[in-house]
């Protein structure tokens, strides 16, 4: 019952919390270019005149399959602040992406459909990552529910340095920053525009915005468990690792779908299957 009660909490307080980080992330953003930046208020100001526009849209289907979208990646925070299996938490992530590229599929924009190509590439780049992160979490722990990975009694980070960092590689297109936001961004500086989320609008288009919230704080939760030993010590590294991201969002430009494939695969396979390799081998002897 605790547990569910965890995952209802999240499927409550994520859209406040997330649309807080994205605040904060826009503010910190324009200081480091010099700029004042909006009130931190205003990715909820933003959602919510959203809201009240009128629903425009090409086709009908769009909007379901966006409430789709919105409603797996919902789930997966749930699942996974509820406790529940970490790679049943990422198939459901992946389903929910699936759902926003059959979204951009659907419509005849070939800004939408360049989007969508590339956010299948990003999938393909990005998802055997994540699971070998699970796969990491389960060598250490010796399982794969996220309440006994978060329960285990010492700092993952230290059995899984390589694994963390091709994750921290990962969380960087995940969160869709620069130099891996190639399908679709928070700021108009690429080509395709928004990409995979030209063709959305009004609260079709709110929904999106608020899945990016769902996402950053599961995400979130994800980097927490590498330091879960110790929550002062994971607040500090969580904040870390954001702003991280933020500085690297600043100080590159966008790459090129083929060096965002390539050079994730390269660190995953390097880094992160080394790590495991390694540890595993270490663990028989």
């Amino acid at each position: 019952m605790i547990a569910w009660l965890y995952g209802i909490a999240f499927v409550i307080l994520a859209p406040l919390l997330g649309g807080l980080v994205a605040g904060i992330d826009r503010r910190v953003t324009a200081r480091m270019q010099g700029r004042v930046g909006p009130p931190i208020l205003q990715s909820f100001y933003d959602v919510g005149k959203l809201f009240e526009k009128e629903r425009a849209y090409v086709r009908a289907s769009q909007n379901f399959y966006i409430l789709g979208y919105l409603i797996f990646i919902a789930f997966s925070g749930a699942l996974f602040f509820a406790g529940g299996d970490l790679l049943l938490v990422i198939f459901a992530l992946t389903l929910s992406h699936i759902f926003l590229v059959i979204g951009a599929y659907s419509v005849t924009s070939p800004y939408a459909l360049i989007g969508a190509e590339r956010e299948l590439i990003q999938l393909m780049a990005v998802e055997p990552m994540i699971i070998l992160v699970s796969v990491g979490f389960y060598l250490a722990s010796g399982s794969f529910y996220v309440s006994e990975i978060a329960a285990y009694g010492g700092p993952l980070i230290l059995l899984l340095p390589g694994v963390f960092i091709g994750f921290f590689y990962a969380l960087t297109m995940k969160l869709r920053k620069s130099p891996f936001d190639i399908a679709t961004c928070h700021h108009a500086h690429q080509e395709i525009v928004k990409g995979v989320t030209t063709e959305f609008s009004g609260s079709t288009l709110g929904m999106v915005e608020i899945a990016h919230w769902y996402e950053a704080v599961l995400l979130i939760g994800i980097t927490w468990l590498f330091f879960a030993w110790n929550p002062l010590v994971a607040v500090v590294a969580v904040a870390l690792v954001y702003l991280a991201e933020i500085f690297i969002d600043n100080t590159t430009a966008r790459a090129k779908w083929g060096f965002a494939l390539g050079s994730i695969w390269l660190v995953t396979l390097v880094s992160t299957v080394a790590n495991l390799a390694v540890f595993y081998i270490g663990g028989m002897a």
